[in-house]
């Protein structure tokens, strides 16, 4: 309740116990008492730093380097946004406090919805693989959900599906038939996972029941609860409709990363997510307009603003340290601090000094869709650059409907019109720079076949677990490769009317 002197307190307590560890040797750990003499000693890092300074040497054996004693697992991580496998450090300590938080969820749900039972039934958890690597003895890598299920208390496995033996399931053909089939007649009270993946699974049971001559009403009749987080629920939310109406859901986001969980929704959906203040996470925040500055401003929950984009800088009890995570946030009350996850740094659209972010660009698009009637499942926008001086650029949109679209020029043009006007309305830069066209073109859309950013996915490698569509693709290379891949043909001399794809 008193956010300030709790932050203070968890950066106490961390520096105090990795004091004797290589790095807090490095950064006088001991001579720190004050948030500004932790800030002063300690530069943030990405994690690049921390591997190639700490790490990489002694890896996967980790003793007492940047956090006291080893480091018994590593969440495995890797984005479409950089592909590279990245391995995090995580102790039991984070896997406790990551249970803290779920506990919270659960209470702010309860207080919400007292009348809900979300334990009533079954919970289903859909996460990744729980199949662990071990680098070394004693020491495992693998998804956070692997790890997370390694240490998952007895009292709580009674009740999850799937089972240790199915959650070890790494092919995502395989595991969604099998958990489909598995919770076809389970009573489901609560569930949680990325909406994006969750979205597959439904659609999944749904069919099974419907050839079964079961489907009646919502796929879930007695689902209590719907936990997710790791994608904006807002896009998916007209394809999650017919799932969930009738049914007495609730669903509630979680903000979770594998270095920590940050926040949850203790309010209804738009409210913003209450920050955790409490569970060993020392959170701070750089304005998106001083990262990469030799000395940028480092706010933490003393000296907030509402309504500022911030670069989200967390140290950990992990031995993570004023470490970069890549995310931006914004926080809509600071009293409690509550936020809003509006993307990740890679994921700002500005070619052309538009400044688009990735939350900007998901709520235009989502309009734009309900604006012709179509039901959005998948989309990323990229930059197009023009061949011939004096020609203004332009985004390109690819866009998956759920259902295949016949050509109408006319339902284009008011799709680009509606997506532009929303843009144009809440981002300054990008209207200045759309005002007659003069350094940005108008937006042109291809629509995708139903089908063809999950087709993109499994040929990447990447269905299920973390993995995720970029909705921003702002290297205009990597962008026109992505093009390539999915059978786009992108012509920067193109007319300015869409193009529709069969």
């Amino acid at each position: 309740m008193d956010p300030v002197k709790a932050q203070a307190g968890v950066l106490t307590d961390l520096v105090r116990r990795a004091t004797a560890t290589r790095f807090g040797r490095d950064h006088d750990f001991a001579s720190i008492r004050t948030v500004r003499d932790f800030q002063d000693r300690v530069p943030v890092r990405q994690f690049d730093d921390l591997w190639e300074n700490y790490w990489k040497a002694s890896w996967p054996v980790l003793d007492d380097i940047t956090w006291p004693g080893r480091i018994p697992f590593f969440a495995m991580t890797s984005g479409t946004t950089t592909g590279r496998t990245k391995y995090i450090p995580v102790t039991r300590g984070i896997i406790k406090d990551n249970e803290r938080v779920g506990f919270d969820l659960l209470a702010f749900h309860l207080a919400h919805r007292p009348d809900s039972r979300p334990l009533a039934g079954r919970s289903f958890i859909l996460g990744g693989s729980t199949a662990l690597e071990e680098p070394a003895p004693g020491i495992f890598a693998g998804d956070v959900s692997g790890i997370n299920t390694k240490l998952t208390p007895l009292w709580v496995k009674r009740n999850i599906l799937p089972k240790p033996e199915q959650a070890r399931i790494s092919n995502w053909d395989e595991k969604l038939d099998v958990f489909s089939r598995l919770v076809l007649d389970e009573r489901v009270t609560m569930m949680s996972g990325m909406c994006n993946w969750v979205l597959f699974m439904l659609d999944r049971i749904r069919e099974l029941k419907r050839q079964a001559g079961t489907l009646q009403g919502p796929t879930f009749p007695d689902l209590q609860l719907l936990i997710h987080g790791g994608v904006a629920m807002d896009i998916y939310r007209d394809r999650m409709a017919p799932h969930l109406e009738g049914s007495p859901v609730e669903t509630r986001e979680l903000y979770p990363a594998s270095e920590g969980f940050i926040a949850c929704a203790d309010r209804l959906p738009g409210e913003g997510l209450r920050m955790i203040c409490d569970n060993r996470l020392f959170l701070e925040f750089i304005p998106l307009g001083e990262l990469g500055g030799s000395r940028p401003v480092r706010h933490w929950v003393a000296n907030l603003e509402r309504d500022v984009d911030y670069a989200l800088v967390l140290s950990n009890c992990a031995g993570l340290w004023a470490y970069l995570l890549g995310d931006v946030v914004r926080f809509v009350e600071t009293r409690p601090p509550r936020l809003h996850i509006l993307g990740r740094i890679a994921q700002k659209l500005n070619p052309f000094g538009e400044h688009l972010i990735a939350a900007e660009l998901e709520d235009a698009v989502q309009q734009a869709a309900r604006e012709v009637g179509i039901v959005l499942v998948e989309f990323t926008v990229g930059p197009v650059f023009p061949s011939r001086p004096g020609t203004p650029g332009h985004h390109v949109y690819l866009v998956e409907p759920a259902k295949p679209l016949p050509l109408d020029e006319a339902r284009d043009r008011r799709f680009v019109a509606k997506l532009d006007a929303v843009l144009r309305a809440g981002n300054y830069d990008y209207d200045g720079h759309r005002d007659g066209d003069s350094a940005i073109g108008t937006p042109r859309v291809h629509w995708m076949a139903p089908g063809a950013f999950e087709g993109w996915m499994r040929s990447k490698g990447k269905l299920g677990r973390q993995h995720k569509v970029p909705h921003v693709t702002p290297s205009p290379e990597r962008f026109a490769q992505l093009c390539l891949e999915m059978g786009v043909a992108l012509e920067p001399t193109e007319p300015a009317q869409s193009q529709t794809l069969p």
